[in-house]
């Protein structure tokens, strides 16, 4: 059921009327549906029910604002962060520790004392490197770090090139045939619990047969390392199960669909089981409320000039990312036109030559699935305003993220001492 539906010709959010909050909160502004994300935690949880306490990890990078986050914890929902800042805001949001996975590519030493002060269910340790400065942090600290292996299967997602995390050239894990080398040497550094092994092989997987052809290395290496003595009892399988953008396009699996092929794997196996969903819990539960500024002639179509741009939602000029898009209040007729936001950009376009509602200047749009990878990403490019966010749970609504204004991104910034009066600079001789 989706919670975006026309009511008397308006889209409303649940029981709010997009225009209401464009009113109130000015456009360009992300809104959210509660529903919409509890729909999609509560039927991950149900379709993960056959196994014995699996932890679902939401990737806080989809969407790390702290409103969601409080949301998807209420659910049971814990967290996979990447970073101390979202390490802290996981927290803030009242994830308990050890329900917070730690992956990342590039943790510096600063991150891991973060995380072992504040506790955690284990690190995903990408290199061998990674695990040495951990180790020394760990004992500098007087405590013993958790930490899995994240292994790199080489199996390619099938996805686009930039989200692809699985195929040996990406960066990310250690090779799958290194892995248990790595955890003999393992042994050797103090202050370092093996706990288990991970991988996570893309985003956006509209098939689950790279997903089971990973899970399925994953098993024979827990295997491997288990008779070599070593206790593995997590198995992180990563996240990246894809959502619907085009509705042209074949659906994707359903959550019943990944819980049955990932309980079918991993069911018996004396691990508990690690998943990260992010964009399957958030992507569909926002959109992107813009105004059209102006109807600009084109060579081969309009122009539809609107208030949202791509420093807002980056995915279209970064991925070529397809996004539905349409009219707030819809009268019926079509027009094909390119969609554009405001910036200096070429790239900054959001559709090219789409068949969509007819829209005129001043008339509300919405570009939908926005709720993954979307106010995450934003930026201030052209010293635009941060796009604010609003979480609407039933009849009720909120602001969760005011609109960031020049005046406080001026405020942040400093004037050196030579150029605060008149008095030029001191230059080389």
């Amino acid at each position: 059921m989706s919670h975006f539906d026309l009511r008397d010709g308006v889209l409303h959010c649940e029981d709010v009327p997009l225009p209401a909050i464009a009113a109130a909160v000015g456009t360009p502004v992300f809104v959210y549906s509660t529903m919409a994300m509890r729909t999609q935690a509560q039927a991950l949880r149900t379709a993960l029910a056959g196994l014995d306490d699996p932890l679902i990890a939401y990737a806080v990078k989809a969407n790390p604002n702290i409103a969601v986050l409080r949301t998807l914890a209420r659910e049971g929902l814990g967290a996979d962060v990447v970073s101390a800042g979202e390490y802290d805001r996981a927290r803030a949001a009242g994830i308990a520790p050890d329900r917070i996975v730690f992956s990342g590519v590039g943790k510096t030493a600063d991150e891991m004392r973060r995380a072992l002060a504040g506790g955690l269910a284990q690190f995903n340790l990408e290199s061998f490197a990674e695990a040495e400065m951990l180790s020394e942090v760990a004992l500098a600290m007087g405590c013993t770090a958790p930490v899995a292996f994240r292994v790199n299967p080489d199996v390619d997602a099938g996805s686009h090139a930039k989200i692809s995390t699985g195929a040996a050239h990406n960066k990310f894990g250690i090779p799958i045939g290194d892995t248990l080398a790595a955890c003999a040497a393992l042994r050797d550094l103090p202050g370092l619990e093996l706990r288990g092994v991970a991988m996570h092989i893309g985003s956006q997987l509209t098939s689950l047969a790279p997903l089971e052809a990973a899970i399925a290395k994953l098993d024979a290496l827990i295997a491997a390392l288990r008779s070599q003595g070593h206790a593995i009892r997590t198995a992180d399988v990563g996240g990246g199960l894809g959502i619907r953008y085009d509705p042209a396009l074949p659906p994707p699996p359903s959550p019943a669909d990944y819980g049955a092929m990932v309980t079918r794997l991993t069911r018996g196996r004396d691990v508990r089981l690690i998943v990260e969903p992010g964009r399957l819990i958030v992507g569909n539960a926002g959109v992107l409320l813009t105004e059209v500024i102006r109807i600009k002639p084109g060579p081969r179509c309009p122009f539809v000039v609107v208030d949202a741009a791509m420093n807002d939602l980056m995915r279209p000029a970064l991925y070529d990312a397809w996004h539905p898009i349409g009219a707030v209040a819809p009268d019926g007729t079509e027009m094909t036109a390119d969609i554009v936001g405001p910036v200096c950009e070429s790239g900054d376009v959001f559709a090219e030559a789409r068949r969509i509602d007819r829209v005129g200047a001043g008339d509300l749009m919405v570009i939908g699935t926005a709720g993954a990878y979307a106010a995450t990403m934003a930026g201030t490019y052209n010293s635009r305003a941060l796009t604010p966010e609003v979480l609407v749970d039933g009849g009720a609504w909120a602001i969760v993220r005011p609109r960031r204004t020049s005046d406080a991104f001026l405020a942040d910034e400093r004037v050196p001492p030579w150029l605060a009066g008149d008095r030029e600079p001191d230059r080389p001789t």
